[in-house]
């Protein structure tokens, strides 16, 4: 019996209580049911375990270089500097809260399945990264709400709360992307969805008669900034550069010294510190980055194997990324757009939040306001144009700056830390689930329970009332769009008529 007692202790705590072995170990699962051979089994359970820990070694990385430059905004500001960058908290998180957020992961996605099988909201999410960034948020402010002696409480609401949020969120967004798309095969599966539907909400407004991005010839010089690792980088260059001079100027020389681990003795030596940790940051997101997308190409697969099998004709709602095909000059003019906002929402909270308020001082995250202010770029161009693009990306970028200050309110210890969570609805989903959490384990419980009824109902409704209605946004956008386009046609054929006759009369 002690044997058997000490087999499941070993498997339990050394095994399923490792978050790379149980990612590997799930991994495993779904390539079997998708009837793989052995070796594919293995190789996919390997890869998956293996992406894991290389995100964690990536995390230490960032953590490094971030550490310093946090040093640098306190000290010379007086404000606590952090940078939304999912992939960074979330590796942050993953040694005290990992083995919550896998089984988190685990229960949300067969939620989300028999929810998509039963009922109308036929969505299935398989953006696998941000299924583990929202089942660690879920499980940071989940614990830090009801402590951490509940873990069965703590993982079978995080379930039912990520599970809902995952079929929810695509019903609310369907028809923008059906408007985006012009067809309704796809649905969006990325957790910055609130920024998503607001963007196309105000293009309908303030854009019915604005023509599309796409019909302007933008600058390749800006090209480089598609490259995610290259912008983010070259952003916190730039931040730190700043900074640099800024507590140059302010800071005593001796507190000024001590800020970088090298421990340089003269200006010159501290600039070039500062810019070798901006591009420290850069090398660590994309070393965390790859191991996402190891663990994605193991993942993704085989849960959307099972999903075909167990819902049939379900929506697959995919990454943001999808979306920019269908308006690539508009996703650059998000990003611009979104960057701007953040900055004016970084003013704000400089100038009087955080002064009066106490809010933490938000910096603009290259990674969130490229993807998901491209993402609103697109959304309010298809509802909206040039205008839509423009007004829905910048108040994207306030949105991603705001809430990330919200949600760090309820995140304990995190609530510290130089990193967040950077995409809208982890921060409305987190702060509300950690506000109602920290009402204890019954009362929380009860109120997070009541919460995802009345959202899913919300959803139900709104998907057989307005989605299976046929209802798209920005229907006088596009009128005018068309109109714009028969004008041009015309005119050219004009145009081609006038020059037949004069080369007939020549």
């Amino acid at each position: 019996m002690n044997v058997v007692v000490q087999v499941l202790n070993f498997i339990s705590q050394e095994i399923l209580n490792v978050p790379a072995y149980l990612i590997g170990i799930i991994a495993a699962i779904g390539l079997i049911a998708l009837k793989r051979s052995a070796g594919q089994v293995i190789s996919g359970g390997l890869k998956a375990a293996m992406g894991y820990l290389i995100l964690g070694a990536g995390a230490t990385v960032v953590t490094s270089a971030l550490a310093p430059f946090g040093d640098l905004v306190l000290k010379s500001t007086g404000a606590h500097g952090v940078v939304p960058t999912n992939e960074v908290i979330t590796a942050q998180a993953s040694s005290q809260y990992g083995a919550s957020s896998a089984y988190i992961i685990v229960l949300s996605f067969i939620v989300m399945l028999l929810l998509a099988r039963f009922t109308p909201l036929k969505y299935i999410f398989l953006t696998g990264h941000h299924m583990v960034f929202m089942s660690t948020m879920l499980a940071v402010v989940l614990s830090v709400g009801f402590g951490t002696d509940h873990q069965l409480l703590i993982v079978i609401i995080g379930a039912i709360l990520m599970g809902v949020i995952m079929v929810v969120m695509p019903a609310f967004a369907q028809p923008f992307m059906n408007r985006v798309t012009n067809s309704d095969k796809l649905s969006i599966g990325h957790f910055n969805t609130l920024g998503y539907i607001v963007s196309g909400a105000v293009g309908t407004a303030v854009g019915k008669k604005s023509k599309s991005t796409e019909d302007i010839n933008f600058p390749k010089g800006l090209s480089f900034l598609r490259d995610s690792m290259v912008s983010t980088t070259l952003l916190m260059v730039v931040l730190y550069l700043v900074f640099s001079v800024w507590a140059a100027i302010v800071l005593p020389v001796k507190t000024l010294f001590k800020i970088f681990p090298s421990g340089p003795d003269n200006y010159g030596s501290f600039f070039m510190a500062a810019f070798a940790q901006a591009l420290q940051f850069g090398i660590g997101v994309s070393i965390i980055l790859y191991g996402v997308r190891i663990i994605l190409g193991e993942l993704v697969p085989a849960f959307q194997g099972i999903a075909n099998k167990v819902v049939p004709g379900a929506k697959p709602a995919l990454d943001i990324p999808i979306v920019f095909p269908y308006g690539a000059n508009a996703s650059l003019i998000g990003f611009l757009g979104s960057f701007v906002g953040g900055l004016v929402a970084l003013a704000i909270i400089a100038v009087w939040l955080g002064p009066v308020w106490g809010v933490a001082l938000i910096l603009p995250g290259m990674v969130p306001h490229f993807f998901d202010g491209g993402g609103a770029g697109v959304f309010g161009n298809a509802t909206g144009g040039r205008t839509g693009a423009i007004v829905g990306s910048f108040i994207n970028g306030l949105l991603i700056t705001f809430l990330p200050a919200a949600l760090m309110t309820v995140m304990g210890s995190f609530g510290l830390a130089n990193s967040t969570f950077g995409d809208a609805d982890f921060c409305w989903f987190g702060t509300i689930t950690g506000n109602m959490a920290h009402l204890g384990p019954v009362g929380g419980a009860i109120c997070l329970l009541i919460f995802a009824a009345v959202l899913f109902a919300a959803a139900w409704i709104w998907q057989v009332k307005v989605v299976n209605a046929g209802w798209t946004p920005g229907a006088k956008h596009a009128e005018f769009i068309e109109q714009v386009k028969a004008e041009e046609k015309a005119a050219k054929e004009a145009a081609r008529a006038a020059k037949k006759t004069a080369a007939a009369k020549a």
